[in-house]
């Protein structure tokens, strides 16, 4: 297991030099954010982002994300040529020494959340999402914004796209999903690259759009369409966590082969599918973080773990869920769980 940190380029104001003083971070999380979703990733601005990372010591070990275009979620007359620009940009990673590339499959909203600055006990400011105030909520017909939402789109055009996403049912997005795999996992598999789907946030439909990466039956579903350890998962504590009935350590023993990506924060599951996202440590939340952990030992899982959003402490400010403050201590804290299962002592908590 080692320890990753993301990193949102130049512009972050989270620094590489200030990434690398965290005890054992070695590895960096970061994409290429100027190349509009559906156009090809050059080999020219995958090594620059590379060499940026390696002059401060530290590796480029994942790519979060490389973005699913929604005409190919909504399986558009366009989806093949969009198809086709994502697996040069997959040749062109492989090319490049990427061997883990993270996506999704979730329709026009990535996270979303009702609150970026909600206050906890302590005085620190974390993000929360409360169910009663989004169901009430219509995108279309609303002039509110919440945190997640793409704001690249026109208030038209997010509507649009809303409506599409309302003509569909989940089984279609399956069959997107499966249509896309079907293409592009040739590519990942001859370039020795793990895809790896993360789960919906929150894993549940909103605004009556279907979701569908949210439970252990979402992901047999996603292994049946093919068994290759490169038709992989991100395990995302926090995404998965919010559904009292998935059982994180049962579900990554079963899929175990398929796991090359972990993000590890914990959040506090409130009443009717509402919560807050917590402090990292298990009893602050509803994540058992050391079973997790634990878990990803017994499946003995060699590949990256990030801290994933913190809390903005200390009167730091930046963009929400990554400060550096909080996810340092996160990490931290990981480190001392990896530590101890890696050591079998049963008193690290």
């Amino acid at each position: 297991m080692q320890l990753s940190f993301r990193w949102y380029g130049n512009t972050d104001p989270v620094t590489l030099k200030q990434i690398k003083q965290i005890p054992d971070m070695k590895n960096i999380v970061s994409a290429i954010y100027d190349v509009p979703v559906g156009e090809v990733w050059t080999k020219d601005k995958i090594n620059s982002l590379k060499s940026s990372i390696e002059q401060e010591g530290l590796t480029l070990s994942v790519i979060e994300s490389l973005p699913v275009h929604e005409s190919i979620k909504l399986g558009e007359a366009n989806r093949d040529s969009l198809i086709e620009n994502y697996k040069e940009s997959l040749r062109n990673l492989g090319d490049s020494g990427i061997k883990t590339v993270c996506y999704n499959f979730m329709p026009v909203f990535d996270w979303t959340r009702s609150n970026l600055d909600y206050e906890l006990e302590d005085g620190s400011k974390t993000l929360m999402y409360d169910n009663d105030f989004v169901k009430d909520i219509d995108p279309v017909t609303t002039n509110l914004n919440l945190p997640g939402w793409d704001e690249s789109y026109t208030k038209e055009e997010m509507a649009a796209l809303i409506e599409k996403y309302r003509q569909i049912d989940e089984e279609d997005l399956w069959r997107n999903l499966e249509y896309f795999l079907n293409e592009v996992l040739p590519v990942a598999i001859e370039h020795d690259i793990d895809l790896t789907i993360h789960p919906d946030d929150p894993p549940w439909s909103i605004f009556g759009i279907p979701r569908i990466i949210k439970t252990k039956e979402s992901y047999q579903r996603l292994i049946s369409i093919n068994s290759s350890k490169n038709n992989g998962i991100c395990f995302c504590t926090g995404s998965l966590g919010c559904l009292e009935e998935n059982d994180l350590p049962e579900i990554i023993k079963e899929f175990g082969d398929h796991i090359h990506f972990v993000h590890m924060r914990n959040i506090k599951r409130l009443d009717n599918h509402s919560f807050v996202e917590s402090g990292h440590l298990s009893k602050y939340g509803s994540v058992n973080m050391k079973e997790v952990v634990r878990a990803l030992k017994a499946i003995d899982y060699k590949g990256t773990i990030r801290p994933d959003h913190g809390r903005m402490i200390w009167g730091e400010t930046g963009k929400a869920g990554y400060g550096l403050f909080d996810r340092a201590l996160g990490a931290t804290y990981i480190n001392g769980l990896i530590e101890g299962v890696e050591t079998n002592d049963s008193t690290i908590s």
